[in-house]
C-alpha cells in the first residue's frame, strides 16, 4: 500500500485555548487566554498572497486565522494582496500606520516582503513570517511546514508510482513552482533527492513563474514535446501544477502511463487521485499552521515573549543572512486513493466537494470517502 511512505502528520506539542469574539476583517476587541486570563492589548494584521496559485489562502487560512483570532478577542485585520507585490506593500504600510502591533506575512518574494518586515520592525513591530520564509528578512518568528519533508513526501511517492507501474528506473521531469518562492526550492529539494537516491534520472527541471497554473501547461508541453513523450513520471509541486500536467498527458494518451504528483490536497487535485490521473497529493493540516501562527501572534499581543519562544521551538536557517530563525514546523502527510478519506475526516474538505460526478462518486465509495 503506497500510504506506507508517507509520514502523518504529528505537530504542536503545545496549544492554548483561547475564548471571545470578532468579524470577518477587522476582528473584535478583548477577551483573554484560558490559560493564562491575561487580555490580549494588541491588533493582528496579516498579509495573505494571492487567491491564484492556491485556494487555500482564502477558503482555509483566512477562515482558520480569522477563528483563533476571533476565539482569543483579539482584534485582526487580514488581507489579500492578490499577487500585486505594490498592493502588498501598500496594505503593509496602512496596517503598520493603523496601529497593528503584531505583522504576520506570507511573501510574494523574498525582496519585497523583506522591507516590508525592515518597516515593521524600526517601528517596534515583531513579524512573523506564515508559510514562507523571507530570506534575508529577519523575520522574528517563521511558521510553516517542514517543506523539504514536504518536498521528499512527493518524491517518494511519485517513486513508488513509478514502481506500482513497473518503472524502477527512467527520465524523470521535475516542475517546479515559483522561483521566488524559497518553499519551491525546498520541495525541489526534497523530491529531487528522493527521486535520485531511488535510482532515476532528471531527464527535464523547469520551475512555473508566480505558480501561474496556465504557464505550467505551456511550460509542460513545451517540456513534453521535446522529450517526445519519453519520460517515467513527473513530480509537480503542487496540484495546480499537477492539474496542468495531467490535462497535456491526458491529451496525449499518457495518463496511465506515466504518474504525476501535487501538493495541498485541493478538492480538484483529491480527485484526480481517486481517478488515478494524479497518483498523490500532500495534505498540509492548515488549521494546525493557522492554529500555530496564531498563538504566536496572540501571545505578542499580550507581550508574552517568552510564551511566543517556548511555542517556537525550533529554528531555520536564513540561508542569506545565515541566522537561524525560531520556527515551529509541522509535518506533512501524502494521500493516494485509499487516504482520501483523512483528508475528509479532518474536515479540510468535504466529500460532496469531491464525489460529484459518477465515476468520483464510485472512487469515493471504494476507498471510504463519505
Amino acid at each position: 500500500m503506497r500510504g506506507r511512505f508517507f509520514a502523518i502528520a504529528a505537530v504542536l506539542a503545545t496549544s492554548v485555548v483561547f475564548a471571545a469574539c470578532g468579524d470577518d476583517d477587522e476582528g473584535g476587541g478583548g477577551g483573554g487566554s484560558a490559560d493564562s486570563g491575561e487580555a490580549a492589548k494588541g491588533k493582528v494584521g496579516v498579509i495573505l498572497p494571492d487567491a491564484a496559485s492556491s485556494d487555500r489562502w482564502e477558503t482555509a487560512d483566512r477562515k482558520f486565522l480569522g477563528e483563533a483570532f476571533e476565539a482569543a478577542g483579539v482584534e485582526y485585520d487580514i488581507q489579500n494582496a492578490n499577487g500585486d507585490k505594490a498592493k502588498f506593500s501598500t496594505i503593509a504600510g496602512q496596517m503598520i500606520n493603523g496601529g497593528v502591533t503584531v505583522l504576520m506575512l506570507v511573501n510574494l518574494d523574498s525582496p519585497s516582503a523583506a522591507t516590508v518586515i525592515k518597516k515593521a520592525r524600526d517601528q517596534g513591530i515583531p513579524a512573523i513570517d506564515y508559510d514562507r520564509l523571507t530570506l534575508g528578512g529577519g523575520a522574528d518568528y517563521y511558521v510553516s511546514f517542514d517543506n523539504v519533508a514536504v518536498g521528499t513526501t512527493i518524491g517518494e511517492g511519485l517513486v513508488q508510482c513509478m514502481q506500482d507501474g513497473g518503472n524502477d528506473s527512467g527520465p524523470v521531469a521535475l516542475l517546479n513552482g515559483s522561483p521566488t518562492d524559497n518553499n519551491a526550492t525546498l520541495f525541489k529539494q526534497g523530491y529531487e533527492g528522493a527521486i535520485t537516491d531511488a535510482g532515476y534520472e532528471i531527464a527535464a527541471d523547469q520551475a512555473v513563474p508566480d505558480w501561474d497554473n496556465t504557464k505550467a501547461g505551456t511550460i509542460f508541453e513545451q517540456m513534453y514535446t521535446k522529450a517526445n513523450g519519453n519520460f517515467v513520471g513527473v513530480a509537480a509541486a503542487n496540484d495546480g501544477l499537477g492539474g496542468a500536467v495531467a490535462a497535456v498527458l491526458k491529451r496525449n494518451g499518457d495518463t496511465e502511463k506515466v504518474p504525476t504528483t501535487g501538493q495541498d490536497a485541493t478538492a480538484e487535485g483529491l480527485q484526480r487521485v481517486l481517478l488515478g490521473s494524479q497518483c498523490m497529493t500532500v495534505y498540509k493540516a492548515i488549521k494546525k499552521e493557522a492554529d500555530a501562527a496564531a498563538d504566536l501572534a496572540i501571545a505578542l499581543t499580550k507581550g508574552d515573549q517568552a510564551g511566543a519562544d517556548g511555542l517556537a521551538s525550533g529554528s531555520v536557517e536564513d540561508t542569506e543572512t545565515g541566522e537561524q530563525v525560531k520556527s515551529v514546523l509541522l509535518e506533512p502527510q501524502g494521500i493516494t486513493p485509499e487516504s482520501v478519506k483523512d483528508v475528509v475526516a479532518d474536515g479540510f474538505v468535504a466529500a460532496d466537494d469531491i464525489c460529484t460526478t459518477a465515476a468520483l462518486k464510485k472512487a469515493c465509495s471504494e476507498n471510504g470517502v463519505e
